[in-house]
């Protein structure tokens, strides 16, 4: 039986969440601020982005959309150590996790208004909208794990590690 669009979209959530949980919880909390380069984001500062793309964005996407009418206002300050990164994802996972499976179909057959270029709003559908969030997602993940993989052990992620063979 094919799955729904909304089924589909559910069951990579949380396929993906539970990947992404490993790399966090495998992270060293005295790492949190541990940048490769000078220029680059410190741990923390890649991970946050993982909780406030479903906390602010998705839920948005899914129940009130977006008002641009006014400031978004600034997001939460980044918590100090990975692991009060790991909880809050937690957190904001259950509630995205549970509005989704509540929502009707329909909804998803709509449009957000987001930045579709630089400045620039537009229609963006809203299912894709969420396909866009949850790959930004893994690619920050992503790059946690290389930052994991100077810092720590890298769990399995798709596949085995260095660290987690499959025997």
């Amino acid at each position: 039986m094919t799955k729904s669009p909304k089924q589909q979209f559910l069951d990579a959530f949380e396929r993906e969440h539970e990947r992404t949980m490993r790399v966090l919880r495998a992270y060293p909390d005295d790492q949190s601020d541990f940048k490769p380069h000078e220029r680059s984001r410190s741990a923390r500062e890649i991970a946050w982005p993982l909780v406030l793309g479903q906390e602010r964005l998705m839920m948005k996407a899914i129940t009130t959309g977006f008002d641009w009418s006014k400031p978004p206002g600034s997001p939460p300050s980044t918590p100090a150590r990975v692991s009060e990164i790991a909880a809050a994802l937690e957190q904001a996972h259950q509630k995205v996790a549970g509005a989704f499976k509540d929502l009707d179909e329909a909804k998803l057959d709509g449009s957000v208004q987001f930045f579709v270029a630089p400045k620039t709003l537009g229609d963006y559908p809203t299912m894709d909208f969420l396909w866009y969030l949850l790959f930004d997602h893994i690619h920050h993940r992503g790059q946690l794990s290389v930052y994991l993989r100077m810092v720590g052990k890298v769990p399995a992620i798709y596949g085995p590690s260095g660290d987690e063979p499959w025997t």
